[in-house]
């Protein structure tokens, strides 16, 4: 971490998965000042919404040394994404595959809808970092999870409001079984103990079956990731 890192500010694109909590931590540990963002867009999996403030009061509480550095939490209404999104993340259908190869998860202009409220926002505070939980390894092919995609979201927000903006995406390219590994290295036991309790990463928002992994159905796209991710990493 460079000295200039350790004075900037940065926006977490905070979901309250497993992913972006992580993320969140790689960034208290980086950062001089850290805010968080989470958007509302009609999501059948709405219950993140409420587990997200569970997961900053934890980490406010168990992690003294990053509640210092952790500021205000933002929510965005995205409801228009919702309702012109035909997708199983926001419609009662099924999970499946489309004739183009995406699950019918991907909801269309999302990530790139989050980054430019998420710079808005950023520009109006003073943060100069925007860090997210995409990522090319273990995915789902999603477009807007790219690193070219992030890459050329970087240009143009820094062009479009004239002041440069970086974009981190620091699970980029790793796997979920490092994820894990990295939250670990981030907080230790405490800290992947807190990511099993608190986050939300299921599909189908079930909060009632807790697995060693955390809560979710156990059979959805989301959930055989992280599922297969803690296996792989609780062997090493």
């Amino acid at each position: 971490m460079s000295a200039a890192d350790n004075a900037q500010r940065a926006l977490v694109l905070f979901s309250g998965g497993q992913d972006s909590t992580t993320c969140l931590a790689w960034a208290l540990a980086r950062f001089a000042h850290v805010e968080t963002v989470g958007f509302e867009y009609g999501q059948r999996h709405r219950v993140e919404m409420d587990v997200r403030l569970e997961t900053l009061r934890e980490i406010r509480a168990q992690f003294p040394q990053w509640g210092a550095k952790l500021g205000d939490d933002h929510v965005v209404d995205l409801a228009v994404l919702g309702q012109i999104s035909d997708t199983s993340l926001t419609r009662d259908v099924a999970i499946a595959y489309e004739k183009n190869g995406l699950p019918n998860t991907f909801v269309p202009g999302r990530n790139l809808l989050f980054l430019t409220f998420a710079a808005t926002i950023a520009y109006r505070r003073g943060l100069t970092v925007l860090v997210g939980g995409m990522c090319e390894t273990d995915f789902s092919g999603y477009p807007d999870c790219r690193d070219n995609t992030m890459k050329a979201m970087q240009v143009a927000l820094s062009l479009g409001l004239d002041q440069r903006l970086r974009i981190e995406t620091p699970l980029m390219w790793i796997d979920k079984a490092d994820t894990w590994a990295l939250a670990e290295a981030l907080g230790g036991a405490a800290f992947t103990n807190l990511i099993v309790e608190h986050t939300h990463t299921c599909y189908h928002g079930v909060r009632d079956t807790q697995h060693a992994w955390g809560y979710g159905c156990g059979e959805c796209p989301a959930c055989a990731l992280r599922k297969a991710g803690f296996e792989r990493w609780a062997a090493r």
